[in-house]
């Protein structure tokens, strides 16, 4: 009995997908749910699972191809097993080679580094290839022949075989760049910036984090504290978690804060959902479990999909100071950024204090200058005495 295998329905919000690479040829014995492809849309790898155990028989898409749901991938033959099905020709255009299992992260190495896959040797779960292994050959130096000593010592040393190399983009940096781009364009963006005293934060985090650990089995970071004072500021400037469409102000009733978390792949932002009802230990696991789901590559559509405010902390790569870009049909973003101790004057003493800058950019069409500046004077009060969030004062 045969079986098609076929392109998963894909979300309204996703035309199409590009088939990344096959990891089975025809004659292969599979097993149900076993992954048998990679399919790349702009904002998530997905996988294509076996429907049924048995033999893949033939391959109708080669790898490459850019598919739409529902489209025809393979045929497994149900009944069948390996050793007696012969692998016949692929029916797609050129032969699809046979690729090793690639992590999501180690694939993005071949592509980028042009390593060349067969080289490969799975040595993760399953026997897929992790990064480290790609990075490895990848670092490995090219064999090349001697050259002669020049004979003037003095003479500059010449550069042989210099190039270029063109690579497409991935999916998701294709996304990427068309939504910044459409954000720029489409929106009046302009970014409002204070400064935060973290040394409640850090008291607070000094005296609480083994027993809030202990309690609820993950660490206490400060990016719950910065999400709950968004959502109070958020609950005083409505304006700010609304979005323009066409000559309608959008308002929401909940608050669905995007995080941003940096992938190998590239920047995605996840959404805690219905932030304003999540405790401090529910923000934390839920940013942990998406920050292991970006870097394994499991993240879904369904994790990606909405968001009424979005935060980015480029404070995690040293960044002192920056203009974010906001998270289109969204009105504004809040930029987190790094620690730093910095001489401050408080009570007309000059002391030193961690600081932190923050920045706010916002639709100047929808939310005006007032607003952002007390916006994000809010978050600065909640957070420099925490006390308020418990409050609500």
């Amino acid at each position: 009995m045969t079986i098609e295998v076929r392109v998963p329905q894909l979300p309204e919000s996703v035309a199409d997908a590009t088939l990344v690479v096959w990891h089975k040829k025809p004659g292969d014995a599979v097993l149900r749910d076993e992954n048998l492809a990679d399919l790349e849309t702009d904002k998530v790898v997905l996988e294509v699972p076996a429907p049924a155990a048995g033999v893949l028989v033939e391959i109708k898409v080669a790898a490459g191809t850019t598919v739409l749901g529902g489209v025809l991938l393979a045929v497994i033959d149900a009944v069948a097993t390996a050793s007696a099905v012969a692998a016949p020709a692929v029916a797609a255009a050129g032969a699809t080679a046979h690729e090793p299992k690639l992590s999501p992260a180690a694939k993005r190495v071949v592509e980028e580094e042009k390593v060349d896959a067969t080289a490969l040797a799975g040595a993760g779960r399953g026997g897929r290839v992790t990064k480290q292994a790609a990075v490895k050959v990848a670092a490995a130096p090219a064999v090349t022949a001697p050259t002669a000593t020049p004979d003037v010592a003095a003479a500059a040393p010449l550069r042989v075989g210099r190039g270029e190399q063109r690579v497409p983009m991935t999916r998701l940096r294709a996304r990427i760049a068309s939504r910044l781009v459409e954000a720029q364009s489409s929106q009046a963006l302009l970014t409002t910036f204070n400064e935060v005293d973290m040394s409640a934060l850090n008291a607070a985090r000094s005296l609480y984090k083994e027993r809030f650990e202990k309690t609820h089995g993950v660490r206490l970071g400060f990016m719950s504290f910065f999400v709950k004072a968004t959502v109070e500021a958020l609950r005083r400037f409505p304006l700010v978690n609304a979005y323009i469409d066409g000559t309608d102000i959008v308002y929401h009733d909940y608050y669905d804060i995007g995080v941003a978390v940096s992938t190998e792949r590239g920047l995605i932002v996840p959404v805690l959902r219905d932030a304003d009802l999540m405790s401090c230990a529910d923000v934390e696991r839920a940013i942990g479990q998406y920050a292991k789901k970006g870097r394994e590559g499991t993240i879904t559509m369904e994790d990606l999909t909405g968001g009424t405010f979005s935060i980015t902390n480029g404070g995690v790569f040293g960044s002192l100071m920056s203009t974010p870009i906001v998270n289109a049909p969204q009105s504004a973003i809040l930029g987190m950024h790094k620690v730093q101790d910095r001489p401050v004057v408080v009570d007309g003493q000059i002391v030193i204090r961690p600081m932190m800058y923050l920045a706010v950019t916002y639709d100047h069409r929808l939310i005006d200058g007032r607003d952002a500046v007390q916006f994000l004077v809010t978050i600065k009060d909640c957070l420099e005495d925490p006390a308020r969030l418990l409050l609500q004062v």
